[in-house]
């Protein structure tokens, strides 16, 4: 196990540091003056700050937690691929993992004063409003989405010990999200030159953000955590797929032409994802949200894909 610094910092626990979100918030929380750790899985620690755990394993985690005696946890790490294929693991890590990490927090002398679970706004499915605030039922439309829900149940168990704020973020992108994942994918065939791209289901529409403006909001509500409150964490504009293609062709200089794949044709796809971010607003005050053209922009000329 690392050893921890000495330093007389506030200290911030990052779960899946290492992860897409990670890092953009371990920036955001350095800059608000804290000394930043994190644990990782499946890869080798960075640095003396970062600690390889497997959150289903209880004693090595709380082993962890129990070093690094954080103030503020952000708990990002799950798996968060809609289409995960290992089903077993993608309810064990999203939901025992969290279980475990929450009973590692709560055991401590001093317990942190700021508690932030990522769940998704994968849980309202297919909502019966066209715009989604926090009220509306969730209606789980796969595996992934039931498990977040499941999670966010769970935590509610540990509310009369543990500062807990869950946000539900809608979807986001930005430099460093993997391939797979719909911008990504179609970001890189327009860098790549190719004419021709195959997508699932084209008749979806989403709710955007950039991953920098998640990690700010993120490190805010880790400021002055609204403790047992809901978040949805969005822009509030939709996007169809025709709308993200016009843009990108905009950005590059030409026109792509998206051809159905029925094998990429996911069931019980969930058509429209608009979220309300009034409440979030409301603590927050107002939120400078980067607009999705500068992201897409942002991400052609990276060259990361």
């Amino acid at each position: 196990m690392s050893a921890a610094s000495h330093s007389d910092m506030p200290r911030a626990l990052i779960t899946g540091i290492g992860g897409f979100t990670g890092h953009y918030l371990a920036r955001e929380l350095e800059w608000a003056g804290y000394d930043v750790f994190g644990i990782v899985h499946g890869r080798h620690p960075m640095d003396s700050k970062q600690f390889a755990v497997d959150l289903c394993d209880r004693d090595q985690l709380a082993d962890a937690v129990t070093t690094i005696q954080p103030e503020v946890v952000a708990h990002l790490a799950a798996i968060s691929f809609v289409a995960h294929g290992d089903v077993e693991a993608l309810y064990r890590i999203n939901i025992i993992g969290t279980r475990n990490l929450l009973q590692s927090l709560a055991n401590l002398t001093k317990p942190p004063r700021a508690v932030l679970l990522a769940s998704s706004a994968n849980i309202y499915g297919n909502a019966p409003v066209e715009i989604i605030n926090e009220d509306v039922p969730p209606s789980p439309a796969n595996d992934y989405a039931v498990s977040k829900l499941a999670m966010e149940q769970m935590a509610h168990l540990w509310l009369d010990r543990l500062p807990i704020v869950v946000t539900r973020p809608f979807n986001y992108t930005g430099v460093g999200q993997a391939p797979h994942f719909l911008l990504p994918k179609i970001v890189g065939h327009f860098q790549r030159g190719q004419n021709i791209i195959e997508l699932g289901n084209i008749d979806v529409e989403r709710d955007f953000s950039d991953v920098r403006t998640i990690a700010h909001i993120y490190a805010a509500l880790l400021q002055q955590p609204p403790t047992g409150e809901v978040f949805n964490v969005c822009s509030g504009k939709v996007y169809s797929l025709k709308n993200i293609l016009a843009l990108m062709a905009e950005i590059a200089g030409y026109e792509i032409e998206a051809h159905v794949n029925p094998a990429f044709v996911r069931t019980n796809e969930i058509k429209r994802l608009q979220g309300d971010a009034t409440r979030l607003r409301e603590v927050l005050g107002s939120i400078d949200c980067i607009p999705l053209q500068e992201t897409l922009r942002w991400m052609f000329e990276s060259g990361s894909f």
